[in-house]
């Protein structure tokens, strides 16, 4: 075997490698444990998993509010948010006049994706025609709204739908987004931050590990990390993780497949989206979707998630908690 300056010089380097190496590794051993995760800030200790099980969609139809309700008051979803420009949401503050602890934020909606059954902006037509398709309903998509609406209309209608909410008399426990929409943008994500901290109402805002948020979302929660400082120093809560998947999971294995997750989470505090409702012959007529929502109401009503849940010593929380525990310690 040759040993002459080459051999030395490679020897060196790789020693140096290994020696950045495991720097590295110290590096990211000390990062983890000098930066606690947002269940921590909150209260909870290093390992607690912390998990918000939501419930989308609430408001959009009668299926929608029954199974929502099922799933909070027979199940064990936490949560759930309010689409407030739908047909349906007047059930559904009838229904939250007579139980107001239950925790219920709003879906911020700036889309109507369906074909037949569709809805409009709260701000109305001449006050963000933007945000307007042909039929004087939201757009279908997320592209369109990002093609045509501007920061000022996304504002504007942010604005109304809170402002609907107040009138009627609704809790805000906090704010989300339909399909996402307000994630789409930097510039829509400002508004939406900016009436959250005006209003000190909680928004969903994950910046802790995001290890699923990033692997369903990538590209569009970091490029929003530099908002998440801004939105704890407010006051507000942060969350660590969102999990968003559950929509794309086979109808009839939905409840295996919740359980699977649950002994996954990484420590923090993660919100795992639903969209359940309770069959009808109707609500077919609205989605081609109804099969997964009616499996997302089976899974958030299984035993077999009960019991993991139990066995992982996993700890259920609502966005209310969130925000009476961010109240009581220091920013």
């Amino acid at each position: 075997m040759f040993h002459g300056p080459i051999h030395t010089y490679q020897c060196s380097l790789n020693k140096m490698i290994a020696s950045l190496l495991i720097l590295l590794a110290q590096s990211i051993s000390i990062q983890s444990q000098t930066n606690p995760s947002y269940a921590e800030k909150l209260g909870w200790g290093p390992k607690d998993v912390v998990v918000i099980l939501h419930v989308d969609d609430v408001g959009m139809s009668h299926s929608s509010n029954t199974g929502a309700i099922q799933a909070v008051e027979h199940g064990i979803a936490t949560s759930w948010a309010v689409m407030m420009p739908c047909a349906w949401v007047s059930e559904i503050a009838h229904y939250l006049s007579e139980n107001p602890s239950i925790d219920s934020g709003l879906h911020l909606t700036l889309t109507s994706e369906w074909k037949s059954y569709r809805w409009g902006p709260l701000a109305g037509k001449s006050s963000v025609p933007g945000l307007v398709d042909n039929e004087g309903c939201l757009w279908h998509s997320v592209p369109q709204v990002l093609a045509k609406a501007s920061a000022d209309e996304i504002e504007l209608e942010i604005r109304a739908q809170v402002d609907r909410a107040e009138t009627m008399g609704m809790p805000i426990t906090h704010l989300d987004s339909h399909m996402g929409t307000l994630f789409a943008h930097p510039e829509y994500f400002e508004r939406y931050v900016k009436i959250g901290i005006e209003k000190q109402i909680p928004i969903l805002a994950p910046g802790g590990h995001l290890t699923y948020a990033t692997k369903e979302n990538g590209a569009s929660v970091q490029a929003l990390k530099p908002f998440i400082d801004q939105v704890w120093s407010a006051g507000l809560p942060v969350i660590d993780d969102l999990h968003t998947d559950s929509y794309g999971w086979p109808a009839d294995s939905k409840p295996e497949r919740l359980a699977q997750l649950l002994k996954a989470l990484k420590p923090g505090i993660t919100e795992i989206l639903f969209h359940a409702s309770e069959p009808s012959d109707v609500f077919p007529l609205i989605t081609g979707s109804s099969e997964s929502r009616k499996g997302d109401l089976e899974a958030l009503t299984s035993d077999l998630v009960r019991k993991t849940i139990k066995e992982e010593n996993i700890i259920l929380t609502t966005w209310k908690e969130l925000m009476d525990r961010r109240k009581k310690v220091q920013p």
